[in-house]
Parts: C-alpha cells; structure tokens; sequence
C-alpha cells in the first residue's frame, strides 16, 4: 500500500490499481506505464511540481504524451511565473520519489492543477505512489481528493 492507495481506500472512492514491471533504465516512466499496461498515452498522467516566483509548490497532471506548459500554469495559479521544482524539493513535499510522485496522499498539501483533457475520458491513469505502479480513477474522483482545479495546463 501507498499512501494514495490508503487515501482512496479509507474515502472508499472507485479506483483500481494496475501494476506492471519497472525499468529503472526507462527514457519516460509516464509513457513505460502507458506501453506496459497498453493504454492510450492521452488517458495517463504524470504529475510534476513547479515553483512559483514566490516559492509556492505546485502541483500539475497533464498526459505523459505532452509538456506542461508552465505560462498557463502561473495564469491558472494567479502567479507571474512558474518554474519546474527542483526534485529534492518535490520528493520533501510530497513524500514520494520522483518518478513515482502521486498526486494523491502526499505529505503536503499544494494547490493542483489538473489538465483540462483528463475531463475527456471515462477513466484516466496516474501514479499510485511507486514506479510499476498506477491508479486509474475518473478525472471527478482525481479532482476531489487532491482539491484540484481544471486548466489548460498541458501541451501536445
């Protein structure tokens, strides 16, 4: 179990888990998950940190298939800028390795941002909480348990 996992347990929210053989030596670990597990790249989603001008952590999910555009993040956030965490400082926060960084049951709580594309599917992926392993739950679901905000966060 992982703290996402335990997380959605105790809520007693829909979600199943997935897991799949890690390759520590994987160029992307979001898209190692989609081509194991044999899913649309666009339905899995990775979760990054970014660091706004003031310091503030937040948190971003957007498909493994695309970029995080961090513009849109700062404007959906209220801030001038953002820059991508630094990866120590993403794995204090949350709890989590990078490369296994849930969006859900980490140590902190930071404002998230989901990508509006996630709204597309009955179903989406993200990380469990530790490489090999996934969560596939619905975008409301993702939203409600990280108090997250839907934007136009990611670019194909």
């Amino acid at each position: 179990m992982t703290p996402a996992i335990d997380l959605l347990k105790k809520a007693g929210a829909e979600y199943r888990v997935h897991s799949y053989p890690h390759d520590p030596k994987a160029a992307s670990y979001g898209l190692e998950a989609a081509e194991k597990l044999g899913l649309d790249p666009a339905r899995v989603f990775k979760t990054l940190l970014a660091s706004t001008e003031k310091g503030e952590l937040l948190v971003a999910i957007v498909p493994v298939a695309g970029t995080l555009d961090l513009k849109a993040l700062a404007q959906a956030a209220g801030s001038r800028r953002a820059d991508m965490a630094d990866p120590q400082q993403a794995q204090r926060s949350t709890g989590y390795l990078v490369g296994g960084i849930s969006p859900l049951g980490q140590k902190k709580r930071l404002r998230t941002f989901i990508d509006v594309s996630a709204c597309q599917h009955p179903t989406i992926h993200v990380s469990a909480g530790r490489r090999g392993l996934e969560l596939e739950l619905t975008a409301e679901v993702l939203s409600r348990y990280t108090q997250g905000s839907f934007a136009a966060i990611g670019r194909v």
